[in-house]
């Protein structure tokens, strides 16, 4: 059965086959977090472990670093050796984070789509999000994305504003 867990070394080939996936997606955008892999880390095993030691770190104000400007907990969802997807909760928002981001973004590589694990992944997510403080989590996605729409109701969301290309939900964390 598929978790939550944390970043690991364990998962490198499966980590750089959703990397792969991804980025061969036709038409689709990469995901933030596949551009933020350092490359050398997609071709050595000691740099991937730096990759992986840096996005543990992020989750201290001493390890914050890129555009997010908050410290934020991010977690694989898998199932085995196999990465399924991945998962960030920030800790807390900023004006931009607010408008595009919200606390909790998260991505299922493409080859493991369509089977309910995002629903899954958001709702395990809730329970660490509270943990962390975030009494309410705000989740945005684009008008157009019905599946992340359906993902983000199915685990309570209520829509709470629009600018007419991104939707902002608020979700409960308890």
């Amino acid at each position: 059965m598929p978790e939550l867990i944390d970043p690991t070394v364990r998962l490198r080939s499966s980590f750089l086959a959703a990397v792969a996936e991804f980025r061969a997606e036709p038409g689709a955008p990469v995901p933030w977090f596949v551009s933020d892999v350092e490359p050398a880390a997609l071709t050595d095993p000691a740099a991937f472990a730096g990759y992986v030691a840096r996005v543990l770190g992020e989750r201290t104000e001493a390890g914050m670093r890129g555009d997010a400007g908050v410290p934020m907990t991010t977690l694989w969802w898998a199932e085995g050796d196999q990465l399924l997807g991945r998962l960030a909760i920030r800790h807390r928002l900023t004006p931009k984070l607010e408008r595009v981001g919200g606390h909790i973004g998260y991505d299922v590589r493409p080859s493991a789509r369509r089977r309910g694990h995002a629903t899954a992944m958001l709702a395990a997510a809730l329970p660490v999000a509270a943990a962390l403080g975030v009494g309410g989590a705000l989740l945005t996605c684009d008008g157009t994305n019905t599946a992340s729409r359906r993902v983000i109701e199915a685990n309570g969301g209520r829509l709470v504003a629009t600018d007419g290309r991104k939707l902002r939900y608020l979700v409960p964390t308890a």
